[in-house]
């Protein structure tokens, strides 16, 4: 049913774009990036064990409940569907922005009974509603981290792509620096030159075309600049260092650098799945052989109030929601699942991520 406030709103039949196709995109690899620390625990000795512990025990940040239950507590990981609501904060002081924003949101969906893992990225400028504890508006999704940290941020991607968040992993931006500068680099085909600055804005990054190691400065670099293409592009960008870090982390020759990861974790790192949850996930990440299926929103951007803003077409957001509750059970296969099926987009925006009035389109 629609919230009172989604009843008062008409869906725009603006077309923006071409219609574009879009193909999953299978990936390889075992678990996502804020859990590849505790993947590789298991296999490297009590020492890091215990360091792996003390790290969940200080970075668990459970979310508050209507009624006092976590439902999230009835789900085994390692044999039960469950999803992830990746956060990338920019927690920078020196940058003195008076309020933090989520540079990257991922939603992921792991299914250890067909050994898939799903994911997509939610553009940052996505135009939707957004709601704290006694306060609600409409703006960029990626400032619903403002108004009331990673409650209001499940809320919001909840409510726009119509899934479930089980659980959320925060990370900000030094840390994630420092877990790539701990694996001595990731391997990432970089596709067109970039001039970026660097996080603190004290220099600039510079990176040619092709395939090379980058450093965490470079990778976030890379990861973030908006520069070179647009927010969609952005988040393939950031799912391809996921994947890369991934990838490194998975190397044998990479277990004796993991106490140097987890120690860079430590306090930039945030979630609310318990330290049994954590450790059963990795172990599923160690008996499974994981796929990873990459989804691309398709899209359109307009301008609202003076801000560049993306709406997401509706078609797609009933596709992509589709494919990632299927993985979670909660919705059967059909048609859409068939291995020959090509999604093409009408390109009618949703009217969860368009104004009623005044705006723009960008053509």
């Amino acid at each position: 049913m629609p919230t009172s406030l989604e009843k008062k709103r008409t869906r725009s039949s603006r077309h923006s774009k071409p219609k574009k196709r879009f193909w999953p995109t299978l990936l390889k690899g075992t678990i996502i990036v804020a859990l590849m620390a505790v993947v590789a625990v298991l296999g490297y000795g009590a020492k890091l064990l215990t360091d792996a512990e003390d790290l969940m025990i200080n970075n668990y940040r459970p979310r508050s409940t209507a009624n006092g239950e976590n439902t999230n507590d009835k789900i085994i990981p390692r044999k039960d569907p469950f999803s992830i609501l990746l956060l990338g904060v920019d927690d920078n002081d020196e940058r003195e922005l008076g309020s933090n924003r989520t540079d990257t949101m991922i939603l992921v969906t792991v299914n250890p009974k067909n050994s898939h893992i799903s994911m997509v990225s939610i553009p940052r400028d996505t135009y939707t509603h957004i709601e704290g504890k006694d306060y609600e508006t409409y703006g960029k999704i990626n400032s619903a981290y403002t108004v009331g940290k990673e409650e209001s941020s499940i809320k919001a991607v909840e409510e726009l792509v119509s899934v479930p968040v089980n659980f959320y992993v925060t990370v900000d931006f030094e840390a994630f620096e420092k877990i790539v500068d701990a694996l001595d680099g990731i391997e990432v085909k970089v596709p067109v030159e970039i001039h970026e600055a660097n996080a603190e804005v004290t220099k600039m990054i510079h990176l040619k075309p092709g395939k090379q190691t980058l450093n965490g400065e470079q990778a976030l670099a890379f990861a973030r600049t908006r520069k070179i293409d647009n927010d969609i592009k952005r988040g393939e960008r950031q799912q391809m260092v996921v994947e890369a870090v991934i990838h490194k982390a998975m190397q044998v020759g990479s277990i004796g650098k993991y106490s140097e990861v987890l120690n860079s974790l430590n306090n930039h790192f945030w979630t609310d799945m318990n330290k049994d949850t954590m450790m059963q996930i990795a172990k599923s990440g160690f008996t499974n052989d994981y796929k990873f299926k990459s989804y691309t929103f398709s899209w359109m951007s307009f301008n609202y109030e003076g801000q560049s803003m993306v709406g997401l077409h509706e078609d797609s957001l009933e596709y992509i929601s589709h494919k990632l509750n299927v993985e979670l059970g909660n919705e059967e296969e059909d048609e859409r699942d068939q291995e020959d099926y090509v999604f093409e987009s009408n390109n009618q925006v949703s009217y969860k991520t368009y104004p009623s009035y005044g705006a723009v389109d960008d053509y």
